[in-house]
């Protein structure tokens, strides 16, 4: 449960709040996963699917990395697995009058693609707009945001940093959800410290950089 009421809730919609503006961000953090199986799963609103879900992420790490699993042979040994389970299931419903699972349950819901899709769509155009530089600033951090990335992934397997990127996407969700207004306060401090850093640097360093004279076109 959140730690905080609901009329802590209202007092963030004032004009000082950072809670609700992180981001640009006026609507609930599950409407910005897309609001529907996605956003239940990483704000863990079913506990049990989504530590399953973290749980197969794990065994599957363990599997490639401590227990050095072939790919193909894991992706084969699994489906035999299935099949075996189905038949076995599919035979025993036909004796003991078992009610067969649909296979519409299991399918996956066209909603995930659908979100899949605007997710991407969102993540290029915003590629686009901060390598424009219109913002210079936010341009300035992605480029060493990136490069920090680059530099810790240099430190670890693929396989490793993949399965470091998926803990995260599955725990800090809901957790920043539970403490949005800590993270907020904390990230929007972090935010006015590290523009204040640039401009000083921009003020020491790159303003007292030498640049020629632009001349004026003549008009005609």
């Amino acid at each position: 449960m959140p730690i905080y009421s609901s009329s802590d809730l209202e007092d963030s919609n004032g004009p000082n709040s950072l809670s609700a503006k992180f981001f640009g961000r006026e609507r609930p953090l599950h409407y910005v996963f897309g609001g529907g199986q996605v956003a239940d799963l990483l704000l863990w609103r079913n506990k049990s699917l989504s530590a399953a879900v973290l749980l197969g992420i794990t065994m599957i790490w363990f599997l490639f990395e401590v227990m050095e699993y072939n790919f193909v042979s894991l992706m084969c040994h699994l489906s035999i697995l299935v099949m075996l389970m189905v038949f076995i299931t599919y035979t025993a419903a036909k004796f003991a009058n078992w009610d067969l699972p649909d296979i519409h349950e299991i399918t996956i819901q066209e909603s995930v693609f659908r979100w899949l899709y605007r997710k991407i769509n969102w993540v290029l155009v915003r590629f686009y707009d901060i390598s424009s530089g219109e913002n210079f600033i936010e341009f300035f951090l992605v480029i060493a945001a990136l490069w920090m990335v680059s530099v810790i992934g240099s430190y670890f397997s693929s396989l490793n940093f993949l399965f470091f990127c998926a803990i995260c996407l599955g725990t800090l969700p809901a957790l920043y959800e539970q403490y949005e207004r800590e993270f907020n306060h904390l990230i929007s401090k972090g935010t006015k410290d590290a523009k204040k850093a640039f401009k000083k640097f921009d003020a020491e360093v790159l303003n007292k950089i030498p640049r020629g004279h632009v001349k004026e076109r003549k008009r005609k």
